[in-house]
């Protein structure tokens, strides 16, 4: 009897406790002295009802199903917010998304190995060539040119009088015609490797004639687009360019001469280290030399362009058969991939769609149990942001396979190497971002995760502050001091040369090329590199890092005193089982018939995980009940 008494007892207790959670939760605004008195007069009813149930059997006449469907959505949401270690162990569902994840980081990876083996073996082959074309077809190009330096070693090639204009077709066209001579296995490009003409066209203003002596001209901007083919027999019996020009009566204005194109096209093969699963490569190169005269400064700038083609080798039969097999073998891992990211896209897709509906679900359930809406902070916890990146990274691999398909079958008639790389480079850069959620499972690696988005807020909102203070000098230093340093030349070197600067790169360069010209301009340039340097490296950066070390200590003193939640995190707070319990494994193996049981049978042992709110009856059954749980 005295057992029993105690069962009763701490079962009225329990409902008390309850109670009080619940007015708590409710009146959460309330004062201090009406909470007091809500609390007396909780225990003066439970001490009456607990009189009364020492002498009253334990029977159930209600089923009230709020405090199960509560413990029920806690449980959905707990497990919905598990990772996939523990939703293994919860309800031992197969980790579908994480083991694509992996299976698409393998794949991936090693297509993407590939590409760029054969990306930078294709540039690298069309940069070599191009500089040989550079030897063979521009006159006066020397090698210094060859190599990019900073400061540049020599000044851009150009031509500066008239007979150097027709000099430099002259050589072109005669290292073309010559091309037997070169070392590389060039061809032209008829099928009988007979000789293609050569195309001139020259662009000139339609008027353009200028008096200097008296200040006056004649000015007509249309260009005017002038198209002559030079074929090997004109060229063996012309003396020069100039002749030839001459003799159809085209006569070269070079006050009014924007610019002229020498275009011809070339085929060779690339042998390189053929192996039995490498054979050649073939291309045809469209080269076009360039004579600008777009800024009429008494310079005409002298450039060559090659445009590189593959085309579809006609080769020794040994190398077909292996050939073969490579190309069936990169176009069945370029399926595999297409294939690995389509199920990681529909897969993510689902599981927002899932989320999505989720939150709803528990939106709704706020509203008809407490009244209350749920916040903004808990809606955004429904929106994973890791599956939208994921879903990114899937659309661009998808993209960059199939151009990348297109390129090995020699389906696109023009160079898509650079986009292809773009689509593949962007897309795996995301895939092993997404390597990062996995880490963040384990709390040493998610640090750096969590620091990141505390800090993202703050150093937005810096940066804003910063970029406007970096505006001001970009646009200062591009009008004060483009002319005379070409590291300012325009708004977009500027801009670099300021971001170099705040790195430390380059400092003594960028001082000692300002023109001394003028002293007034030579004082204002040291002041402006001065104040720039110091303000962003030591108060700037400073700044910076103190933004992100302030949220790192944030984050570091959450990890020890506790995390902040919101109403959804408080709400699933109660549900403390491990994933390894089995009880979210017994929920999700209940059949319908089974939960329509529930719904009818009135005392079923359940542990008891607290609610948020419960009318009087609901209490009052519990009591009744002995303090089981009533479904």
């Amino acid at each position: 009897m005295t057992s029993a008494r105690k069962r009763v007892q701490q079962g009225s207790d329990d409902s008390v406790g309850n109670r009080l959670q619940n007015r708590t939760w409710s009146h959460g605004n309330d004062s201090e002295e009406e909470e007091g008195a809500s609390e007396n007069t909780l225990l003066n009813e439970t001490s009456e009802q607990s009189r009364r149930n020492y002498s009253t059997p334990i029977e159930c006449k209600t089923c009230p199903v709020t405090s199960f469907a509560e413990e029920k959505m806690r449980r959905k949401l707990r497990f919905f917010f598990m990772n996939p270690i523990e939703k293994w162990q919860a309800k031992r569902r197969f980790p579908y998304k994480f083991v694509v994840q992996v299976i698409k980081i393998i794949l991936v990876t090693v297509q993407l190995c590939l590409f760029a083996h054969n990306n930078y073996m294709h540039v690298n082959y069309t940069w070599d060539n191009r500089v040989t074309f550079s030897h063979l077809f521009l006159m006066g190009w020397d090698s210094v040119q060859e190599v990019p330096t900073y400061p540049p070693a020599s000044g851009p090639l150009a031509i500066y009088k008239r007979s150097d204009f027709y000099d430099a077709i002259d050589y072109a066209l005669h290292g073309y015609y010559n091309v037997d001579n070169a070392i590389g296995s060039y061809s032209y490009i008829a099928e009988d490797n007979s000789v293609v003409p050569v195309i001139l066209c020259l662009y000139q203003y339609k008027e353009g004639i200028i008096f200097g002596f008296n200040e006056s001209y004649v000015f007509d901007n249309e260009i005017v687009e002038t198209c002559m083919n030079i074929s090997l027999e004109t060229f063996n019996t012309f003396n020069s360019s100039h002749n030839f020009l001459q003799d159809r009566n085209i006569n070269v204005n070079f006050s009014a001469l924007v610019r002229a194109h020498l275009k011809f096209a070339l085929k060779t093969i690339n042998l390189k280290a053929a192996g039995p699963m490498t054979p050649p490569d073939c291309y045809r190169f469209n080269i076009k030399i360039i004579f600008d005269n777009r800024d009429f400064d008494g310079q005409m700038l002298l450039s060559l362009d090659a445009d590189a083609r593959k085309l579809q080798c006609k080769g020794d039969t040994r190398y077909i058969t292996d050939n073969r097999i490579e190309s069936a073998l990169r176009t069945l891992l370029n399926l595999l991939v297409i294939l690995i990211c389509a199920i990681s896209l529909l897969l993510c897709s689902r599981a927002i769609y899932r989320a999505q509906i989720l939150k709803y679900e528990t939106i709704n359930f706020f509203k008809k149990t407490y009244g209350t809406a749920l916040s903004l902070e808990g809606r955004l916890e429904f929106l994973n942001l890791w599956y939208i990146m994921i879903i990114v990274n899937d659309l661009l691999i998808i993209i960059g396979t199939i151009i990348k398909e297109q390129i090995e079958r020699k389906h696109s008639e023009s160079d898509h190497w650079n986009i292809c790389s773009i689509f593949l480079g962007t897309g795996n850069l995301l895939v092993w971002f997404g390597v990062l959620r996995y880490l963040g499972f384990f709390k040493t690696y998610n640090v750096v995760i969590l620091t990141l988005k505390k800090a993202t807020p703050k150093v937005a909102r810096f940066l804003i502050c910063a970029i406007l203070i970096y505006a001001g000098f970009t646009f200062c230093g591009w009008l004060v001091l483009g002319p005379y340093n070409m590291k300012f030349r325009s708004l977009a070197t500027t801009s670099e040369c300021l971001f170099a600067l705040i790195n430390g790169d380059d400092m003594f360069a960028t001082f000692s090329i300002t023109s001394s010209k003028s002293a007034v301009l030579w004082w204002y340039s040291r002041i402006y590199l001065y104040s720039f340097i110091s303000l962003y490296i030591y108060v700037v950066l400073s700044l910076f890092i103190s933004v992100i070390m302030d949220a790192y200590d944030t984050i570091k003193i959450y990890y020890r005193e506790g995390f902040p939640k919101n109403d959804l995190q408080t709400f699933i707070a109660p549900c403390t089982d491990e994933a390894s319990s089995g009880i979210f494994r017994d929920d999700s193996e209940r059949s319908d018939l089974t939960e329509l049981f529930d719904r009818f049978c009135c005392c079923r042992k359940r542990p008891f995980y607290g609610s948020f709110s419960e009318s009087d009856s609901s209490i009052k059954s519990e009591q009744a009940c002995g303090g089981a749980i009533c479904v």
